[in-house]
């Protein structure tokens, strides 16, 4: 990279919340946010936003007529834009690009107004313009009158950081000052969660007694202020447990937004430092190589102008299923050999959260480096904080093998 970029706030809502210090609280706390709700007649493992947020998002509906209609990962969207600009010091109307992504879209108004379709053989007047992926981005640029271009895209779970990438190009290009970035995720339906049982990728609930048997865990949970083991408990989603016997992703609904400037700038909370990207070459729909070819080209690249004993952490994309966890791993081991930076990842907390969760990945980092705090999986292998925590190595990759690396900086 020519020049650093600063990141200048970031903003989220997600299953831990929205306020950055109940976010941090639930990061300390070794409890998973992932509950059962039923879909289609049947409970399922799915990590949700409060109630609280859900309500404002029911207000924003009723603030203006035209929001009514929009999917929820546009009301979204618009929430954690409108914070972020404020803590970055932005205005409405002041000039940035807007790039916005998701892997699945509005997929609640698409399964609304198609079941309309099959049950009348007609649709809603907007059904067309409220489902188009291009409807993030631009319904966030007319809430906050930006001068400035507006980008939508979907490059499966690992948009959001590639929205990272397509800021980096605009600021270094000279063609913009600022972009403010991220991914808008909302897909606790039927349909998805059908499709995502239909690849034997999801977390199955089973009867209390299996649980124990097949995800016993023994945990330091925090109570009062004292710690202590507790013994049994369940983690639906197993995200870095390499003893499991099957796939336990969990799907999680939140978005993300992060402001970028070019330059050192004396409100940047951290910068980027590097990026790298690649794509696999696949043999399958859905799959990924054995050792992950795509994140050893994509971490290459980004750390190429960094030693590999700098970087402190890296927040891994893991989601819980045996070959995304086992074929990351061994990606990092071949980059990193015997020197493995302390190791995590938020999926058994949050659950995946497609488009967003790089986004999220990009928060707990910035969370790690502010509070010099490591967050470590509570059920994986014991890991010791080395050192303070200065730089963090972020990753995302998709269905199609397209792996995003992102090295953060805490110093400039």
């Amino acid at each position: 990279m020519k020049t650093k970029i600063a990141i200048t706030a970031l903003a989220s809502i997600s299953p831990l919340g929205k306020n950055p210090e109940a976010i941090w609280r639930n990061y300390l706390s070794s409890t998973t946010l992932i509950s059962t709700k039923d879909f289609n007649g049947k409970p399922q493992f799915v990590a949700t936003i409060p109630q609280e947020i859900k309500d404002e998002i029911e207000v924003l509906k009723k603030s203006e007529i035209k929001y009514k209609a929009l999917d929820e990962t546009v009301l979204l969207s618009i929430l954690v834009s409108r914070q972020a600009i404020q803590n970055a010091g932005w205005k409405k109307g002041d000039d940035f690009g807007i790039n916005i992504g998701s892997s699945r879209g509005a997929t609640q108004l698409f399964e609304k107004y198609h079941k309309e379709f099959l049950e009348t053989g007609k649709t809603a007047t907007l059904a067309s313009p409220t489902t188009t992926l291009g409807n993030i981005s631009s319904w966030v640029a007319h809430d906050l009158k930006n001068n400035g271009p507006e980008i939508s895209h979907s490059i499966t779970c690992s948009t959001a950081l590639h929205s990272v990438l397509n800021a980096v190009a605009w600021l270094q290009s000279g063609m913009a000052t600022k972009f403010l970035v991220g991914g808008s995720e909302a897909p606790l339906t039927n349909f998805t969660i059908a499709q995502m049982h239909a690849l034997k990728i999801y977390s199955k609930e089973a009867p209390r007694q299996t649980q124990c048997d097949n995800n016993k865990s023994i945990v330091n949970i925090e109570h009062k202020g004292q710690s202590e083991p507790v013994e049994d408990v369940f983690y639906p989603c197993r995200a870095f447990d390499f003893n499991k016997t099957k796939n336990t992703m969990v799907l999680g609904e939140g978005a993300s937004v992060a402001c970028l400037e070019i330059g050192k700038k004396d409100n940047a909370i951290a910068y980027i430092e590097g990026i790298g990207y690649a794509t696999d070459d696949i043999e399958h729909n859905i799959s990924i190589s054995d050792e992950a070819i795509c994140f050893q080209k994509s971490m290459k690249m980004a750390l190429q102008n960094t030693k590999l004993e700098e970087v402190d952490a890296i927040v891994m994309h893991m989601p819980g299923t045996l070959k995304g966890d086992t074929s990351e791993y061994k990606a990092i081991q071949k980059i990193f050999q015997q020197n493995l930076p302390m190791l995590t990842t938020n999926k058994w907390k949050v659950g995946h959260t497609f488009g967003a969760s790089g986004m999220l990945n990009m928060e707990l980092a910035l969370m790690m480096m502010q509070h010099n705090q490591f967050i470590e999986v509570p059920f994986a292998e014991k890991q010791t904080q080395r050192k303070e925590i200065k730089k963090v190595l972020i990753n995302a990759v998709g269905f199609g093998g397209n792996a995003v690396s992102i090295l953060l900086s805490k110093d400039f």
